[in-house]
């Protein structure tokens, strides 16, 4: 109950106490701007939706509206922000982040770049100024966000393969975040899923023995047909689906499915 405006609390959509749980969260990843996507995607049940200002084509602005958005879903706002820049990394918690993924990260120095950014000190060294989150949470925002906020580091090269139990150990880190395009890229392989192909294997195992050594859970980014083997192997973050794709083969399918319908002269009736 919250004692100022005697409404319920809101249940805590927070990722990290649910990992330390055991449970295994199912997300949703946005590509393309506007509030309206997330608010859609996000009443469908997911735990979390990210928030792509990576390879994503929306700016701050659209970040923010998206973040509100997820709100007022329910689900978790997780953003994956363009580089391990404390600014960026900044701006995106006050926004309402509840997830930051750091893409490229290779070293437990970059690691430790990025818990800093994320978490307020003694933790971290993120700089105080929650205006639109503590409009949100309220003033028990700066004592509870430590504890809160996910701080999700992406092994996406073979430099970080190489140092990923430093960087799965180190302080602050909540989760390691498999991108299995550029890994398989910096592989030598094709991007996308290449299980089967014993360095592609032999690479999420080693991510996923270190983020058990260390307390901490593995992600992925995956989709509907991938995930129940990545639940079987032990990630505990696992997105199904992207915005884009979604629409794309919902549009073709539906297409298809009513052009079978129609009469052989009316597929042709524009040519005429």
């Amino acid at each position: 109950m919250n004692a100022q405006t005697k409404e319920p609390a809101r249940p805590d959509r927070s990722l990290p106490a649910r990992w330390k749980a055991g449970e295994v969260t199912l997300g949703a990843w946005c590509m393309m701007p506007g509030a309206l996507g997330v608010e859609i995607v996000g009443s469908q049940g997911f735990d979390w939706v990210v928030i792509d200002m990576q390879h994503g084509c929306m700016g701050y602005d659209d970040a923010l509206a998206m973040i509100r958005a997820a709100d007022l879903a329910g689900v978790c706002p997780v953003v994956r922000v363009t580089v391990n820049e404390p600014g960026l990394i900044g701006r995106a918690l006050d926004a309402g982040a509840m997830g930051i993924i750091i893409p490229m990260v290779n070293s437990p120095a970059e690691a430790s770049r990025a818990v800093d950014a994320c978490l307020y000190p003694p933790l971290g060294r993120r700089s105080l100024g929650p205006v639109r989150v503590a409009t949100r949470d309220g003033p028990e925002y700066i004592g509870t966000a430590n504890g809160r906020i996910a701080v999700i580091p992406m092994i996406e090269t073979e430099d970080a393969l190489a140092n990923v139990d430093e960087i799965a150990a180190t302080p602050g880190v909540s989760a390691l975040f498999i991108g299995p395009f550029d890994l398989s890229l910096s592989l030598g392989l094709p991007p996308g899923d290449n299980d089967g192909i014993p360095a592609f294997d032999d690479a999420l195992r080693r991510v996923l023995s270190a983020c058990k050594r260390c307390g901490v859970a593995a992600a992925v980014l995956s989709n509907a047909h991938v995930a129940p083997l990545r639940i079987e192997q032990g990630f505990q973050m696992i997105s199904v689906t992207m915005d884009t794709v979604a629409l794309g083969s919902a549009s073709k399918a539906t297409l298809a499915a009513v052009q079978q319908t129609l009469p052989p002269s009316a597929g042709n009736a524009a040519d005429d």
